[in-house]
């Protein structure tokens, strides 16, 4: 299984209400996008940051292993249309300047407890207005799940992976505390 596949069993998984699922489905990309939409190193940078806070470093390696923030880029870039690419970049933004001005400091040089404490505010606030479509913050949360599962690591280090093609077993025990199988 490449990981196109792997990214729409996923979706699929998750009932397609990932933003671009349609564009992962279909495999075409949306025909409306921002000409020439480019992140720099730091806006990949800020993107790891994220993504480690969302999924952190345990026992198993975080989001920021799995290059999250160049995983963000590219399906922002291939496979979210242009209003859903502006909501991303206006969110990013927001969130670079309403975090210095809440924190006092950058955020990719703030701790984590303040990371953390932050984007569950914002994820709070999101989710008290209740605002039909995407929002920034939803996509963060999506883009670093699914980029997160469908890398190598998550998919052998958080997850239990079993190469295939393998053999066919409908009856395998599940002990409590066991990793969830790997796509």
């Amino acid at each position: 299984m490449n990981r196109r596949d792997a990214l729409k069993s996923m979706v699929l998984m998750m009932g397609g209400t990932m933003v671009g699922a349609s564009v992962i489905l279909t495999g075409c990309a949306p025909e409306d996008r921002i000409e020439g939409l480019e992140f720099s190193e730091r806006d990949i940078a800020f993107l790891d940051e994220i993504g480690e806070t969302i999924i952190p470093t345990t026992d198993t390696p975080g989001a920021k292993a799995t290059q999250i923030g160049a995983f963000m880029v590219l399906m922002v870039k291939d496979t979210y249309n242009k209003e859903q690419q502006e909501i991303f970049v206006e969110g990013l933004n927001n969130l670079r300047k309403e975090f210095k001005d809440q924190v006092g400091s950058d955020f990719v040089e703030a701790s984590p407890e303040e990371r953390t404490n932050f984007l569950n505010q914002v994820n709070q606030k999101a989710q008290a207005e209740g605002q039909q479509g995407p929002h920034y913050i939803h996509m963060l949360k999506d883009l670093t799940v699914l980029g997160y599962f469908t890398s190598e690591i998550g998919a052998t280090k958080a997850l239990r992976y079993v190469e295939t093609p393998g053999r066919y077993d409908p009856c395998v025990d599940y002990n409590k505390g066991d990793k969830v199988f790997a796509l």
